[in-house]
């Protein structure tokens, strides 16, 4: 049976079909599809954990159990789920343990192009790359087969376009029926890493490497594709495509693990051609380890390291080297004078209106000191955090000053006002970030009596990813009714004083809150709360601009609504896009309430 399949659904199918029973993940793109696909399933667990380093000890648990797991996140989640990994590399498995990392090169959607390969090495676990949706299909009936065979995690990589480009699948297997129950197999040495079992563990690590090695020789997705002797081009994964379009004619090394690599296989493909070239996206990782196995080879000294990759860069790059005669098509010129797409927030997102409060009412503010004594001036800092909402950076609000990793805003605020710096500092983050990752920076907040406000975005859903559920929703990743953590008391509990919830859409009580927060000299938290724009179901009452009271302040510009825009010096409201009766803050702003009801303006407009 033959399916049209993005790589992610593909992964899920394969997974089914090879018979995992356990299957976790936190939304990231380019990996939320995998969790979303195979949670459709109804003989499999499937959950929406905390965040990776949850999903990862649940995997872990579940495959000590002895029953597959499945893990899967984006390539920065793994830095969040690397200490659990990292002890499932040592400790070892008893059902097959298999984590799929998404990796995203130019940085479509993520902070950084982090390369995932080097964890295998680091974890030393084996890594395989699927080229395209039939072999993220295939490979995983082998790789929870590995996982078994050689007791140990196995990490897949996945990027931008295996994940989310769909191709052809020949679906040739189904989930075969399984009896096996979860059974724990008690073995203290195996599985509590004090030190003295640790030691005990090492030795194994590097066996299995050695074994591991030894397999990749054979193994079926490592394959020689001869061609002309003239080039010889080794490459995994999408690079691989873009090669192989690029270089028809040249002999090929497909490597389908990429770690640890098969050094007799490339020393027997080396042998074989003139010159060996690497292609490969973000760092040099295969080409640096041929180079250690002492094999003459290029690659990144002509294909870049920064950004993704596709066939026209590829064949620029071996035209500069001189492995093309010339370019083998025509560079197509773009059509210019297209209109630009800024990045913005949603009519009627949630976020707009606190941003706009934190840009006008912040530009001062006074911070007592640890005695109360003295006060210092200075500039609202506004500490942010990784979601949607982090387009707040942008004119017009430009009401975020750092973003580094989820829930680092809030750890950057207290160390900015231990550090003494002298203004107010506010830390910005999401409902599902907070879950994720703030509630640590909260504890840390309140045990050493910081001076800050924090503000949690709550708008019911992990909007950035796709709009998944969290546990602040209460509904599970299969759709079920669960119970949903209120994160008002979770604050209260943990020894938060000043704690706010605030109607997102309320200008009013918006201005009162961040004001009362800012000049309060103790740990303030308040919790900004409205549903998701992009989650209405009916939209109602828009908003129009009434010519007549309108003196073009441009205030309501000032808000960047993407509804609100500006024509032959004339302000005007998108009814299309304008979420109405649900949001109103720009009727709120205007200063010479201008803002009304489309119908209560067009009435008046007729008489």
């Amino acid at each position: 049976m033959k399916k049209l399949l993005s790589g992610n659904e593909a992964f899920a199918l394969g997974a089914y079909h090879a018979g995992v029973m356990v299957a976790s993940a936190y939304p990231g793109t380019p990996s939320t599809e995998i969790l979303e696909s195979i949670a459709r399933f109804d003989d499999i667990y499937a959950e929406w954990s905390t965040n990776e380093k949850v999903a990862m000890e649940l995997g872990l648990g579940a495959a000590y159990a002895g029953v597959r797991a499945l893990v899967s996140m984006k390539q920065v989640g793994l830095n969040v789920a690397s200490d659990p990994f990292m002890a499932a590399s040592i400790t070892g498995i008893n059902g097959g343990l298999v984590v799929i990392v998404a990796d995203d090169p130019g940085a479509h959607s993520t902070q950084n192009e982090q390369d995932t390969r080097h964890y295998a090495k680091l974890a030393k676990v084996p890594m395989l790359e699927p080229s395209d949706s039939q072999e993220a299909y295939d490979l995983m009936a082998i790789v929870f087969e590995i996982s078994e065979e050689f007791d140990t995690p196995v990490l897949v990589r996945s990027s931008t376009r295996i994940s989310h480009s769909k191709s052809v699948v020949e679906v040739n297997r189904s989930r075969a029926a399984t009896t096996k129950q979860a059974s724990f197999r008690h073995d203290v040495e195996k599985y509590v890493m004090l030190p003295v079992h640790a030691r005990l563990r090492r030795p194994l690590i590097e066996e299995r490497l050695v074994k591991l090695t030894a397999y990749a020789e054979t193994f079926a997705y490592n394959q020689i594709i001869k061609g002309e002797r003239h080039l010889g081009v080794v490459s995994s994964g999408v690079a691989y495509q873009y090669a192989r379009e690029v270089f028809p004619e040249a002999s090929f090394l497909k490597l389908g693990m990429t770690y640890p690599l098969p050094q007799n296989l490339l020393h027997q493909f080396a042998a074989q051609v003139d010159r060996v070239i690497v292609v490969e996206e973000l760092d040099p990782f295969l080409q640096e380890s041929m180079l250690a196995m002492g094999i003459k080879v290029s690659g990144k000294e002509f294909i870049p390291r920064i950004g993704e990759l596709n066939p026209g860069i590829v064949e620029e790059a071996g035209y500069r080297a001189g492995l093309l005669a010339a370019p083998l098509r025509k560079k197509a010129d773009l059509p210019q004078g297209l209109p630009g797409r800024p990045p913005v927030l949603c009519a009627g997102c949630p976020h707009a209106g606190i941003f706009f409060v934190l840009n006008t009412m912040g530009q001062r503010s006074k911070l007592l000191d640890a005695r109360g004594k003295s006060e210092k001036e200075g500039k609202l800092i506004i500490t942010g955090d990784i979601g949607c909402y982090t387009l707040a950076t942008y004119p017009p609000l430009r009401a975020m000053d750092t973003t580094a990793c989820m829930g680092a805003g809030i750890g950057q605020a207290l160390g900015m006002e231990k550090a003494g710096v002298g203004s107010k500092v506010v830390a910005v983050i999401g409902d599902s970030t907070f879950l994720h990752s703030g509630i640590t920076g909260v504890v840390d907040a309140v045990y050493n009596q910081a001076q800050v406000t924090i503000i949690i975005l709550d708008n019911g859903t992990t909007a950035m990813t796709g709009h998944q559920d969290h546990p602040g929703t209460g509904i599970s990743a299969r759709g079920k009714k669960t119970k949903a953590v209120e994160l008002e008391r979770l604050v209260r509990g943990i020894g938060v004083e000043d704690v706010k919830v605030v109607d997102a859409f309320d200008m009013k009580a918006l201005r009162a809150a961040v004001r009362s927060s800012i000049d309060n000299p103790e740990l303030s938290v308040v919790i900004v709360r409205g549903a998701c724009s992009v989650r209405l179901r009916k939209r109602s009452g828009p908003r129009a601009v009434d010519m007549d009271k309108c003196d073009d302040c441009e205030t309501c510009l000032k808000l960047g609504c993407p509804a609100i825009q500006k024509l032959d010096e004339q302000v005007y409201i998108d009814v299309t896009m304008c979420a109405g009766d649900a949001c109103t803050v720009c009727e709120q702003l205007c200063p010479k309430k201008a803002i009304g009801p489309l119908t209560a303006i067009g009435a008046e407009e007729s008489r």
